[in-house]
């Protein structure tokens, strides 16, 4: 009798296991294809009296990292070509994370959908988990908080 239960106990553990592989094996195939996640360090060094910081501060923000710079390789017609982005700020509101580019005198910024797509869409791509992008002017000490809904277009 002993016997018995030994081989059912065995035959159940086997049919969970091979359950448990089917499942991921499933699972894994079915997954949409991953992408390399972008994992941001600490960032640069940032102070208090920064005007950038001064005015996300102003509004509620909190700034949590400062400048980061994320290299990327370009390749074109079998070359590879080095760039990087630069993000001035990760800040925080409301338990949000948020990726912050500051105004440049030499880079005005176009407000129109298409001159704010073309200049901030990447941070949004680059970074999935924020809520969005905050473009801040400290010269008018002016914070413009910017979603992107993609594939959602309304008539």
């Amino acid at each position: 009798m002993g016997q018995y239960v030994d081989w059912l106990v065995m035959l159940l553990t086997g049919s969970l296991l091979l359950v448990w592989i089917y499942r991921a094996l499933y699972n894994w195939l079915h997954a949409p294809p991953g992408m390399k996640r972008l994992r941001l360090g600490k960032g640069g060094e940032w102070s208090a009296d920064e005007p950038g910081v001064q005015v996300l501060e102003a509004n509620g923000y909190t700034v949590s990292s400062g400048k980061h710079r994320v290299p990327i390789v370009v390749g074109w017609n079998g070359n590879r070509l080095q760039s990087r982005l630069y993000i001035d700020y990760i800040a925080e509101r409301d338990g949000k994370l948020y990726v912050v580019k500051c105004a440049r005198d030499r880079q005005p910024m176009e407000w129109t959908g298409s001159g704010i797509r073309d200049r901030l869409i990447a941070f949004a791509l680059m970074l999935p988990e924020s809520s969005g992008v905050l473009y801040v002017d400290a010269a008018d000490g002016t914070v413009h908080e910017i979603t992107f809904e993609i594939g959602v277009y309304e008539r």
